[in-house]
């Protein structure tokens, strides 16, 4: 099947829109089993023990970042240099919160008693590798992946983010990675679950082949009956990474990023779980300079609209971990 044609103008117009309950039921072709294994095929695929934490905007000079992944407290800031520094989220000598703690001179001083990290080993503190790739930081973390780690994580593809706009999402769940990849390897759901974002969804093509891709006709709805129509691939590189690329058309090589981050289990005992989303938009057409110089007002709009979707999607993510937790779970 042909991808949809790029136009003369970046916005098309429905012709015979179809009513939300009158389009095509899509729960034959969403089999279980095609889910699951495309799941377990991902859970197969290393990630040299490399967690996505934030965005890399969210460690600036004078702060530092702090988050549990998978049960360990970990701060991340950056040195004089601008270059990212990483370890133990517990001051070594009381266990202060260094997340609270500012960075002065590329060093981070605990605010309670002044122990000051400078990112190398120090009184019993000592570092975690860390990464930055110019949209997301990470952290490796040996003792919980449990793989054979890698020098750095294995970063998808992306447009040349000088030439691109792009904003990150964050948010948690009450669920386990599993269920967020699950839930971006169901392609299927996406115009029946988000109606007001997606129109006419064809699964053209499932998984197969090396990149093991979902392949996706889909229809962006911005306004009444004006759409952005554009081909999708889903693919899904390592065990906590799904990766939806635009292969062709309008915004030919935009990607949207999602990392499902175990984070630990709450007071009851439920995992949880961050979704670290990045979206990475570029396009060829002129007018897309005028969107790289609004950047600043676009990425809120950007990370608003990944929310709103993941509101939704978090819901089918926590709904699907209470079934299996209840051994109810039908797939």
């Amino acid at each position: 099947m042909d991808a949809p044609r790029r136009g003369r103008y970046p916005l098309s117009l429905r012709r015979r829109p179809v009513a939300w309950e009158r389009q095509r039921p899509t729960w034959r072709d969403a089999a279980p089993g095609v889910i699951a294994g495309a799941l377990e095929r991902a859970k197969a695929r290393p990630s040299g023990n490399w967690y996505a934490v934030g965005a890399s905007r969210q460690v600036g000079r004078d702060r530092p970042l702090g988050r549990t992944v998978a049960g360990t407290e970990v701060v991340l800031w950056r040195a004089a240099d601008g270059r990212l520094r990483g370890g133990p989220g517990a001051c070594p000598h009381l266990g202060a919160p260094l997340k609270d703690s500012p960075v002065r001179c590329g060093t981070l001083v605990c605010h309670w008693h002044g122990l000051a990290l400078d990112g190398g080993p120090f009184a019993g503190w000592e570092p975690y590798p860390v990464y930055d790739d110019g949209v997301l930081v990470w952290v490796r973390l040996d003792h919980a992946g449990g793989e054979e780690p890698l020098d750095r994580p294995r970063v998808p593809e992306r447009p040349d983010t000088a030439a691109a706009v792009a904003a990150v999402h964050t948010g948690v769940g009450r669920c386990e990675p599993d269920d967020v990849v699950a839930n971006r390897l169901d392609p299927w759901h996406g115009a029946w679950f988000h109606p007001y974002s997606f129109v006419d969804l064809t699964v053209t093509d499932g998984p197969a082949g090396p990149s093991d891709a979902f392949t996706v006709d889909v229809s962006f709805k911005v306004a009444g009956r004006l759409v952005v129509p554009v081909r999708a691939e889903f693919t899904a590189p390592g065990p906590r990474t799904v990766v939806m690329r635009i292969p062709g058309g309008e915004g030919a090589g935009s990607v949207v990023e999602t990392h499902a981050t175990p984070l630990g289990t709450d007071a009851s005992g439920r995992p949880r779980t961050a979704v670290v989303e990045a979206v990475v938009a570029a396009s060829d057409r002129p007018g897309f300079a005028v969107a790289r110089a609004a950047a600043p007002l676009l990425r809120p709009l950007m990370r608003a609209t990944a929310g709103r979707l993941w509101r939704d999607d978090m819901a089918y993510a926590e709904r699907r971990w209470e079934l299996r937790r209840a051994g109810r779970f039908p797939g």
